[in-house]
């Protein structure tokens, strides 16, 4: 009973780090189709949500039975609770990504982002995509050293994002109040899928020293 038991802890660390995959995949087509107004990848990347939101129901409800069943304590209640709000920062994500889609659905054919702003949310969200692979990553190595480093990536995001609102509410602004909307709710999409990566680098550091990390930087769930 108790080998099934940790043989069901590891397929629950396992499905958290391939739907972690499975979100980055979603950033990036989402960044695709926003950038180069491509239609039929906006519309794979919201069809592909309903997926993510089923694995989200199938993980959270294991975690459940395994809390619910073998009353486990220490490290192994610590990886239950981590996981179970490791897989809701996950299907948030994807729900972001999804609504970076949407976006790039309802301005077709035209480009949701004007010109003056593709670098930045390219920048943006090279930096996003990478930071759900760094989360997967520390919770696969269970590294405390590389989650520590999330934080200071996320100060980056931020940067972008007050460079974004300076571009928006300056007089040269020449787009309209629709396409400052967009901005304004892209940048916000990309900068939320970040502090969800941040937050599941905290769980990891959780799991770990069964510490929750302290300090400005670090995202508060």
């Amino acid at each position: 009973m108790r080998a099934s038991y940790h043989e069901a802890l590891t397929e629950v660390s396992n499905d958290l780090i391939t739907m972690t995959e499975t979100v980055q995949t979603a950033v990036q087509r989402a960044t695709e189709a926003l950038l180069e107004a491509d239609l039929p990848l906006a519309e794979q990347v919201i069809s592909d949500d309903a997926q993510l939101d089923a694995e989200h129901d199938d993980l959270e409800a294991r975690c459940f039975g395994l809390l619910a069943r073998q009353a486990p304590v220490a490290g192994e209640l610590r990886t239950l609770v981590a996981a179970l709000r490791m897989v809701a920062d996950l299907a948030r994500m994807g729900d972001l990504a999804a609504h970076v889609a949407k976006i790039a659905r309802m301005r077709y054919p035209n480009h949701a982002v004007p010109d003056q702003m593709i670098s930045n949310f390219r920048r943006m969200s090279t930096l996003s995509e990478g930071m759900v692979a760094m989360a997967g990553n520390t919770l696969r190595e269970q590294n405390v050293l590389d989650a520590e480093k999330m934080a200071d990536h996320d100060e980056e995001i931020d940067e972008l994002r007050t460079l974004q609102f300076r571009e928006l509410l300056n007089d040269t602004w020449q787009h309209g109040v629709e396409a400052a909307v967009d901005c304004a709710l892209l940048g916000r999409y990309y900068e939320r899928i970040a502090d969800h990566a941040v937050l599941m680098g905290s769980r990891v550091i959780y799991i770990v020293t069964g510490l929750h990390p302290e300090g400005e930087n670090w995202t508060i769930a």
